[in-house]
């Protein structure tokens, strides 16, 4: 079974095609136009998709060498709603087009699963931490739609603190990459900047205003970001290269320290990693490092891309029926949940 894999739910406009033998193609246009902007801004990212989205699909299925696929996948959320409504539209018109089935991915269930796609690929159940510019989840995954959350932010994902900071020192968007490079040159020591705990570690006093309704293992990165900046405004800044190394290394002391937690918790030794925060060096040593079957897919797998959105509409295709091509895009929508028709 070949499936083309469409995602359109930010700022890349992605294209893979995925079969029994693996990843085919992998085509991906990144809109660099958002950096003059410090940000995406969603109705620019919607007309890029719209452009270069025709020429994405049949670059991808030359690379593949497939003139027609067998099945279509396209993201229909979460993410920028017009922006996944480009590449949703497009997906159901080729399915329609051509008679095909169709399905509609998570988006977050693609990261989720993205290191099915190589080999050893991790056995259910495994912990899988999703962490990007718009999300940091960490799940129990016990088997295809079925994820249970272990430990998310309550504020600020990873990816977006890295972009607010090197927004503070002027380093350009996306934040992520020159934050990880600029950290490799200096002093993850240099600088004292909180970790936030676990809440069960947390004195009874603060823990009265939580909600019992979130994990005790959630995270924290609103208050890192304005430590960096109070950093920053003190007496005696610290160099960058200092400042990112050890901002970065409390993002992750963090991410770790809850992964280890949640090992110990649950039992589930393998751990996946996916998202674009998962491509950073520092993170994949750490992880590397605990002590864990890790699994860790290639960088240019990590941000998103057509081929993790295809691997989910392979899955279901042979596990379920497919979607109605009534369903529509949903700005937010829980890995594993329903989608609306």
């Amino acid at each position: 079974m070949i499936v083309l894999g469409i995602e359109t739910s930010c700022d890349e406009t992605a294209v893979g095609v995925v079969g029994p033998e693996g990843v085919l193609s992998d085509v991906i246009h990144s809109q660099d136009m958002h950096a003059e902007y410090g940000g995406v801004v969603p109705e620019l990212a919607s007309r890029a998709h719209a452009e270069k989205l025709v020429v994405s699909v049949r670059a991808a299925l030359a690379q593949a060498g497939v003139q027609r696929p067998d099945v279509i996948a396209a993201t229909a959320g979460p993410g920028l709603v017009g922006a996944v409504l480009v590449g949703l539209c497009h997906g159901k018109a080729l399915a329609a087009t051509w008679g095909l089935p169709f399905f509609g991915v998570n988006h977050l269930e693609a990261h989720l699963l993205s290191p099915l796609l190589d080999q050893p690929a991790p056995q259910f159940p495994f912990l899988s931490l999703v962490v990007s510019g718009g999300h940091t989840a960490l799940y129990l995954a016990h088997g295809l739609g079925r994820y249970e959350v272990v430990a998310q932010t309550i504020d600020d994902a990873a990816g977006e603190a890295y972009d607010k900071v090197a927004r503070m020192l002027d380093l350009g968007y996306p934040g992520g990459p020159v934050v990880d490079r600029l950290a490799a040159t200096g002093d993850p020591t240099a600088v004292a900047l909180p970790r936030p705990r676990p809440r069960a570690e947390l004195p009874q006093t603060l823990r009265r205003g939580l909600s019992l309704a979130r994990s005790d293992l959630d995270m924290s990165f609103s208050g890192l970001k304005t430590a960096v900046g109070a950093a920053l405004a003190g007496p005696q800044p610290p160099s960058p290269a200092d400042l990112c190394a050890s901002f970065q290394e409390a993002v992750v002391d963090v991410l770790c320290d809850r992964i280890s937690r949640a090992a110990q918790r649950t039992g589930v030794r393998r751990i996946a990693i996916g998202g674009g925060v998962a491509a950073n060096g520092r993170l994949r040593a750490r992880v590397a490092a605990l002590g864990l079957e890790a699994f860790l897919p290639p960088r240019a797998r990590c941000t998103d891309n057509g081929a993790m959105i295809a691997n989910v509409g392979r899955l279901r295709a042979l596990s379920g029926p497919p979607d109605p091509l009534s369903l529509t895009a949903r700005a937010g929508w829980p890995p594993g949940a329903e989608p609306s028709a």
